[in-house]
């Protein structure tokens, strides 16, 4: 099976946007699913519903890849499937290594959607001396001191930063040195790179905050629409007031008048 170093996809090259790159996991997701129900077509509007986009994204989408589907019938499920695995670089093996395990870096260890993906964990590296050689996720804790090795050895161009803030540049300068070439960071802080490495990020605290951003506008927006509902004392007296008949002295009768 080949390995990350020997090939690269090829989405540069045939020109495909990023936000369609982008698109295309989730797309491949939905119809890993259909595929697993064996479900043989689907229209653009129910993959595209499954996937979270709206259909004429999908069908432009599809068509940098070449895939038109057909009038009345719609994608074949498998084929799409293959397309979209082959573009994205996944009918190969791509080996892994993930730095820095700790909490989060086991749990990403123990992930069990990395395989199915075609991505495999080849290596386990940790700067803390008491961590080598015990087993995560079945696979032995390697010292940092031979990450070079392991790079190499592995055939490794895939790289995943879970080391704290500080850890997270030196980490990152000895594995663009070693020869990643792509990087995965989930460390709170900004890589800097050469040309021709890619980094992707990922911060869970900085979606949790656009989270809570949302929430407290949804929150607003409910106290808004509550206090523009409510009638005021005042005003509601003087609905009163004017809507009802009065006695000799102004005062509201104690019996309505038939």
């Amino acid at each position: 099976m080949a390995t990350g170093r020997t090939h690269r996809p090829a989405t540069r090259s045939r020109g495909i946007p990023e936000a369609t790159v982008a698109r295309l996991p989730l797309y491949l997701r939905a119809l890993t699913g259909l595929s697993e129900r064996s479900v043989p077509t689907v229209s653009s509007e129910e993959l595209a519903a499954a996937a979270g986009v709206n259909s004429a994204k999908l069908r432009k989408d599809f068509s940098y890849l070449g895939s038109y589907g057909t009038r009345g019938v719609g994608y074949d499920v498998e084929y799409l499937v293959y397309q979209i695995s082959r573009e994205l670089g996944l009918t190969q093996d791509w080996p892994v290594v993930i730095v820095g395990i700790g909490n989060l870096g086991a749990a990403l260890a123990n992930y069990g959607g990395f395989a199915s993906r075609g991505f495999r964990v080849a290596a386990l590296i940790d700067a803390d001396p008491a961590m080598a050689g015990k087993p995560v996720a079945g696979i032995p804790v390697q010292h940092s001191d031979d990450l070079e090795r392991i790079i190499s050895d592995n055939g490794v161009s895939i790289g995943v930063i879970a080391t704290p803030a500080g850890a997270a540049q030196p980490v990152c300068d000895r594995l663009v040195a070693a020869g990643v070439t792509s990087i995965l960071n989930f460390a709170p802080t900004v890589l800097s790179v050469p040309d021709g490495v890619d980094v992707r990020k990922v911060d869970l605290s900085i979606e949790l905050q656009i989270l809570a951003f949302h929430e407290q506008r949804k929150a607003g927006e409910e106290s808004a629409a509550a206090h523009d509902g409510a009638v005021p004392e005042s005003v509601g007296h003087d609905v009163v007031a004017h809507d009802t008949d009065q006695g000799p002295d102004g005062d509201v009768p104690a019996v309505m008048p038939a």
